[in-house]
């Protein structure tokens, strides 16, 4: 795989041997620029969607314009086909078709060939080989030092935009020169027709079943343009491109007419020897609406406008004008880190791709990939509005109007999509979409998942806080929320049966793996917030914008006791607190399913549900990503940082992160309990996930939830960004890796600079107005021009007060691991199994007989219940005979000491073993008089990572869980004791201890004083 700004990569297989990859020369990242280097063709797909280019309308891969790839694409973001969805059964509201967004013609093509000749870089030598992306600029360049099998060597190089301020419009400067070639060269430039949609596999990520796709309608090319015309066959959408090029004095076009796929243009000169040949090409691609029947020639015409003013202005024109629409994105964002310029390199890498792959005139939105690839097949998600419009409001609130002036846009198709899920009145939105129509065929984990409206809702909310656009709501925002909100009285009640709380049946929150469920917490919380957002905007509206509500509710029917039963409804809003975990329960049945058992790892990162049946997924305890936490990041300003940790803790034990969209979450609520550690950890993989390919997928388009998840991890998140009452609330922290960094903040009129250091955090105010705002809960004003100097804020990260304390035996209190690892390896001994070091560790915490399956993973057969408890006998016979020797002297350093001044600080103390033979231990030993409650395997169910032991350890003590402290050295303890919703301390350096609340190097060290003042 090739690496970001890394040293050099093996070279193609055509490589001679003794050929050099071209090294990288920056051993410090630029910020500005993205550099890869390398020349296996394995990576080039990744390549193509990290280097891609896009306007929100028009998106083109990052292919070689010599050799474009089957994985080379362009795309518009209204260029889609509609195919019917098949079903064996169907039933009344299955989605009847999918809009599936398929390649257009693609115009990168640049045939090159010398003399009668064609190049054909795979048979030739790469000297050297680089790509670079240019943020400021927004310009994509790459440069090949390229060898013929004929021994001429020649220069390649090509530059590459796509115009932000011109919808279809892609512009390429390429050029040949001549180290020692002498004679003839053209090219041809083509717009090909010869990409379709990429089929379905086994992976439904990727590809689709598309029925019918484009087919041409007219094409025709001569010495100054070239064109063609292709419509859907079912969506009706026609497109037309053309292209032309202005020529170096050194070429000259020869011919223009038909290619075996599309149309040509061949161009011809000479080179020599130190000379170069350059040309320009330009394309221009004009689209119509689904059955807007507009002529050809009409398309034709409007692209060839676009065209001509580029072809007037030259590539320099136009590269410079591409620098002045990105300035106001870099100026609003206001961004740098000091001490790892390879993060802020990477953050704005990732700002950049949500910001060019949004729509811009309000007929589109962002899709799950943008336009960088087929992933998801071009769909919106209800990710748009959840993570790339919060990350794009502060800096580029155009665009997040956009994303919401297509929702309004599509508000028909939702109402009709309400009806056909049995919804008498009201909006629902699809959960994937082009066109506005539900395009999910499997609806547990599609229609099921109500909370796009509540998603769609918050934005709304958040943009306007954030702009201040009035106009905004009056015209598009409040029709979209009293639309949806109606609908959550339908699918919701007051259940006689709950105390008359609103309850919600039968959906499913953003976590996947847990499907049509009752009481989703999420979908409870977001609707609870729309629904007192749509009644407060309805008062609101009937106060100061009389005449327009009552327009607005005269033509969709909306009556005061609607809106009387909206509050009723929130205010009602069934939000259970688990009365032993102190959590939220993600659904109502989430804490009765049992936990996944373990599973063997395999290399490379795929997710759970292309291993199971969802049935199986259903059935027990696990999630694909944030669901109870997102809730709390977008809606939990009512629940205090203590309830968020015990919910942090248990989700993230729990919590696979298959979903790309899971670590943001996960990074900000980490950083908000004040998990320094844990937040920076999933910053980095929400910042790197294309990158670096962590999902294995990024070849099919990058991922953009994720990336707007990484400017949320740094402003929402070390920034502790939220908007309490209407005005933007930070509680600054600073990551143990950075000295420093700085974002901006755009709100309203004004420019708020966020500066961060050890020293403390400086707000800095720019713009036109006042502004207030929270740090650390305290209120602030700024007038322009003027800053402020505070303190950094410091959340608490250890219970107060404190009442107990939870130790484990093995390897806190006394070395007993290497008894039971001497036991196992006998064991294994006589069963022929193999056993090392990794398998021993992995036993770390957990009880016999879950030990005993690690053990049996690599057995040579399945053993039967009966003899699998008559092995766990037999090892647990070999420890018994080590551990009738223990006494005191077992002990290990500090340990009595260290149990017993907690005890003199009034503090319980309890025990919480895997071991069966824990009381024997403790007697032997001489510190059982210690202890005022202890558990081991014999009195529970489930074994740690279960937090099962310790929430029977906090029951015997009488105290509450987030009252206690547990005490651990193994990774499965450390991670029971947090989702037990307790603080935790590991002793020990392990890398896998790192998420615990503090960590110590041996149980010597533990200072009760530290944890109770």
């Amino acid at each position: 795989m090739e690496k970001l700004d890394a040293a050099p990569v093996p070279l193609p297989a055509h490589t001679p041997r003794g050929s050099q990859a071209w090294p990288s020369v920056t051993a410090t990242p630029d910020p500005w620029r993205v550099v890869r280097h390398g020349t296996d063709p394995a990576g080039f797909a990744q390549d193509e969607s990290l280097f891609a280019l896009s306007n929100g309308a028009l998106g083109v891969r990052g292919g070689l314009e010599e050799a474009p790839g089957t994985t080379q694409g362009s795309f518009l973001a209204g260029a889609w086909e509609r195919s019917p969805i098949g079903y064996h059964e169907r039933f009344p509201g299955f989605a009847a078709h999918t809009d599936t967004r398929i390649p257009v013609a693609d115009a990168i093509g640049i045939q090159l060939r010398l003399g009668e000749v064609p190049v054909r870089l795979s048979e030739g030598e790469w000297l050297a080989f680089q790509r670079e992306l240019d943020l400021r600029t927004g310009c994509y360049r790459r440069h090949l030092r390229w060898r013929a099998p004929s021994g001429a060597t020649l220069d390649i190089r090509a530059e590459r935009l796509v115009l932000l301020e011109e919808p279809g419009l892609l512009a390429i400067r390429y050029s040949v020169q001549s180290d020692d070639y002498a004679g003839p060269i053209s090219l041809e430039s083509t717009i090909d027709t010869g990409r379709d949609a990429v089929e379905q596999g086994f992976d439904p990520r990727i590809g689709t079943h598309v029925d019918g796709g484009f087919r041409t309608l007219a094409a025709a090319a001569d010495e100054h343009r070239a064109w063609l015309v292709q419509e859907t066959a079912h969506s009706g959408v026609r497109v037309a491109c053309v292209q032309q090029h202005r020529l170096g004095d050194a070429l000259r076009c020869r011919y223009g007419g038909h290619a075996p796929h599309g149309v040509a243009q061949i161009i011809e000169g000479e080179l020599a020897p130190g000379r170069q040949v350059t040309l320009e090409k330009y394309a221009s691609y004009a689209w119509s609406g689904p059955h807007e029947d507009l002529p050809a020639e009409a398309l034709r015409q409007q692209a060839g406008r676009a065209l001509q003013r580029a072809g007037d202005a030259g590539f320099d024109a136009l590269l410079a004008t591409q620098t002045a629409a990105l300035a106001p994105l870099w100026e609003q964002a206001d961004l740098a880190i000091d001490g790892d310029p390879s993060v802020e390199q990477a953050l704005r890498f990732n700002l950049f791709h949500v910001y060019q792959s949004s729509s811009r005139d309000g007929r589109a939105s962002a899709a799950a990939k943008g336009l960088t690839g087929e992933g998801y097949e071009g769909h919106y998600f209800w990710d748009a509005e959840a993570f790339m419009l919060p990350a794009l409001v502060n800096v580029a609130p155009e665009l997040a109007r956009s994303m919401l002036t297509y929702r309004h846009a599509t508000l028909e198709r939702a109402r009709l999509h309400a009806r056909e899920m049995n919804h008498g009145r009201g909006a629902l939105y699809a959960w994937r979409t082009i066109s506005g129509d539900e395009c999910s065929s499997y609806f547990p984990s599609g229609s099921a998942q109500y909370h796009i409206n509540a998603a769609i809702a918050w934005a709304i909310r958040l943009y306007v806080d954030a702009t201040d656009d009035q106009a905004f709501l009056v015209e598009k925002g409040a029709e979209i929320l009293f639309e949806t909100a109606r609908v959550w009285l339908d699918v919701g009640h007051f259940n006689p049966r709950r105390d008359g709380a609103f309850c919600i049946h039968a959906v499913t929150g953003p976590d996947e793996y847990s499907a049509v469920v009752d009481n989703n917490h999420y979908t409870n919380r977001m609707a609870q917030k729309h629904l007192r957002d749509a009644a407060a905007v309805a008062r609101w509206m009937a106060e100061e914008r009389a005449a327009e509500f009552d327009a607005l509710a005269a033509r969709i029917g909306l009556g005061a006791d609607e809106i009387t039963a909206w509050t009723r409804a929130a205010d009602g809003m069934h939000l259970p607190v688990d009365p032993i975990l102190g959590i939220f329960p993600q659904d109502d049945a989430f804490l009765d399913r049992p936990r996944l058992p373990p599973r063997p790892r395999v290399e490379g990162k795929r997710p759970l549900l292309l291993e199971l049946h969802p049935l199986t997924i259903y059935r027990h305890q696990v999630c694909k990503q944030a669901d109870t936490l997102l809730a709390l990041m977008l809606a939990g300003d009512d629940v205090d940082r203590e309830a968020k940790r015990r919910n942090f803790d248990y989700y993230a034990s729990v919590t696979l992160h298959d979903s790309t969209l899971s670590a943001s979450t996960f990074s900000v609520m980490a950083a908000e309990v004040g998990y320094a550690d844990q937040a920076y950890r999933y910053f980095l993989d929400t910042l790197r996930v294309d990158l670096d390919d962590l999902h294995g997928n990024a070849a099919h388009g990058v991922h953009m939830a994720a990336m707007a998840g990484s400017w949320l991890a740094l402003t929402w998140g070390f920034g502790g960004l939220r908007v309490v009452d209407g005005l933007p609330s930070l509680a600054p922290s600073l990551p143990a890796a950075w000295t420093g960094y700085r974002f901006g903040l755009r709100w309203r009129d004004a420019q708020l600079r966020v500066e961060v250091t050890r020293q403390g955090v400086r707000y800095t105010l720019s713009g036109t107005r006042s502004l207030r705002f929270r740090h650390g809960g305290a209120l602030q004003e700024l007038t322009p021009g003027g800053s402020i100097d505070v303190p950094l804020a410091t959340p608490a990260r250890l219970p107060r007060p404190l009442k107990a304390v939870i130790f484990d035996l093995d390897g806190v209190i006394a070395d007993t691991a290497v008894v039971h690892d001497l036991a196992w390896r006998q064991l294994a001994s006589e069963l022929g199994v193999p056993f090392d070091n990794a398998t021993g560790e992995r036993m770390k915490g957990v009880d016999r007989l879950g030990s005993l399956d690690i053990l049996l993973e690599r057995a040579d057969r399945r053993y039967a219940e009966h003899e699998r408890l008559a092995l766990a006998e037999r090892k647990n016979g070999y420890y018994r005979e080590q551990i009738e020797r223990f006494g005191p002297e077992q002990l290990l350093p500090g340990a009595r000491d260290a149990i017993a001044a907690t005890r003199a600080a009034g503090l319980k103390v309890g025990l919480a073993s895997a071991s069966r033979n824990a009381s024997l231990l403790l007697e032997r030993m001489g510190i059982a008089d210690l202890f005022d409650h202890v558990v081991d395997a014999g009195r529970i169910a489930r074994s740690k990572p279960d937090p099962e032991i310790f929430l029977a350890a906090a029951r015997g003590l009488g105290v509450e869980p987030h009252e206690c402290l547990g005490v651990e050295d193994a990774a499965a303890g450390v991670d029971s004791i947090l989702a037990a919703g307790m603080a935790a301390v590991a002793v020990g350096d392990s890398p896998a201890l790192a998420h615990a609340d503090a960590r110590i190097p041996n149980v010597a060290a533990f200072d009760i004083k530290h944890y109770t003042t």
